[in-house]
């Protein structure tokens, strides 16, 4: 991803270093304390055989939401598990946008809503679990 300067340091230190999501063209569109919006265009690579684009590049546009909006408290905190609901498809152009909140924290432990529209539409629902790790940053915890 880009443009971390204006993240929290904790997320934007994990960004910098997401290979997967800069591979994609996922890009950060807004950023606060428990919350992030990201933005990704499907391309020809992102799209299955029906034509339309694969589960798995909704699911990494969302998990990097989330990614960004529990890794902005500052501890380095990755996912404990997560669940992914497909509402929608999307195809070759379209412009997904997958908006972050928190839902709560509690000690280490968090829980994330994601949600990733096309448009207006609703395409996919995704809801992560997070877990900090002690004593480590974002980036020593990869």
């Amino acid at each position: 991803m880009t443009h971390t300067a204006d993240m929290t340091p904790a997320a934007g230190a994990m960004s910098a270093a997401d290979e997967a999501s800069r591979g994609l063209g996922v890009e950060p569109l807004e950023h606060g304390e428990g919350t992030a919006t990201l933005r990704m265009t499907v391309t020809p690579a992102m799209v299955n055989g029906h034509g339309i684009v694969h589960g798995g590049c909704v699911f990494l546009l969302a998990d990097s939401a989330f990614a960004c909006a529990c890794n902005s408290h500052g501890p380095a905190t990755v996912a404990a598990g997560a669940r992914h609901h497909l509402r929608g498809s999307a195809h070759e152009g379209d412009v997904l946008v997958a908006r972050a909140g928190e839902r709560t924290r509690y000690g280490r432990s968090g829980l994330y809503d994601v949600t990733v529209l096309r448009g207006e539409k609703v395409i996919a629902e995704f809801r992560g679990r997070s877990r900090s790790i002690r004593g480590t940053t974002s980036k020593e915890s990869g």
